[in-house]
């Protein structure tokens, strides 16, 4: 039984191997990772037919969806990165679907929430980081360091504004990072708190049992409000994301 709220977020051993002193353990963080990498497969066997393995021409309801979450994605980009969103659009489209199932999975009770650990989050946001550079240096080369000084700035106010644009954009890695990993991590905690309180309230045997059912309709509640989380996180990842990537464009 887990008993403190952030017992949730344990990576556990499910098999323990180890094999000339390495550990290759199953943990549930594997698990879960495996899980949330069949379910992107298998989207893609969803909205096709089995007898011809082709898409649907009149779509079905699978098919609907993964195409409204694609034009979420497109939308986001068009209106967002000015020259050449659509070469974006692949790595995007995998990045949000990854992040949403991670996050939905983490909300089936006795599951593991991958994105609530800051060593997933932090790689993903600075892999964006050292790619959007590779690409800022491809197309503009030295002069990707304008971003760090305004147009018509004075010596005097580029020796204030260069320091805070260049501390600027070195946080943007770890505030993108540790964003998803702060919101996944504190909502959890928050349901397993009232999870607990309403349990303690339920083994109470007398009629004060009845107060329980306060704590457990919260808990509903807070179900819904992560679900929203879990959407709006995985929005905010991409849309972040995207900013970066417009400012390596089109130095914005």
């Amino acid at each position: 039984m887990i008993y403190s709220p952030l017992d949730q977020f344990k990576i556990a051993p499910l098999f323990s191997l180890v094999i000339a002193g390495i550990d290759i353990s199953v943990t549930n963080y594997l698990l879960v990772s495996i899980l949330t990498l069949y379910v992107i497969k298998s989207l893609i066997f969803l909205i096709k037919e089995t007898k011809s393995n082709s898409f649907f021409i009149i779509p079905n309801g699978w098919q609907n969806l993964i195409e409204k979450l694609y034009g979420l994605v497109i939308q986001l980009l068009s209106d967002i990165i000015t020259t050449g969103s659509e070469k974006y659009f692949p790595f995007m489209a995998v990045l949000f679907i990854f992040i949403l199932s991670n996050n939905l999975i983490g909300l089936v009770p006795y599951s593991f929430t991958v994105t609530s650990h800051i060593t997933l989050t932090f790689m993903m946001s600075f892999s964006i980081f050292v790619a959007m550079n590779i690409i800022g240096f491809q197309r503009h080369g030295v002069e990707l360091f304008s971003l760090f000084l305004p147009a018509n700035t004075t010596f005097f106010l580029a020796l204030l504004l260069v320091p805070i644009e260049l501390i600027s954009y070195i946080a943007k890695p770890i505030s993108l990072g540790v964003r998803l990993f702060i919101n996944l991590m504190a909502g959890h905690s928050l349901l397993k708190v009232i999870v607990g309180f309403s349990w303690n309230m339920l083994l109470i045997e007398n009629l004060k049992a009845i107060v329980f059912v306060v704590p457990l309709l919260i808990l509903v509640l807070l179900m819904g409000l992560e679900l929203g989380v879990a959407l709006i996180q995985a929005y905010v990842f991409i849309t972040l994301t995207s900013i970066y990537l417009n400012d390596s464009e089109a130095l914005h």
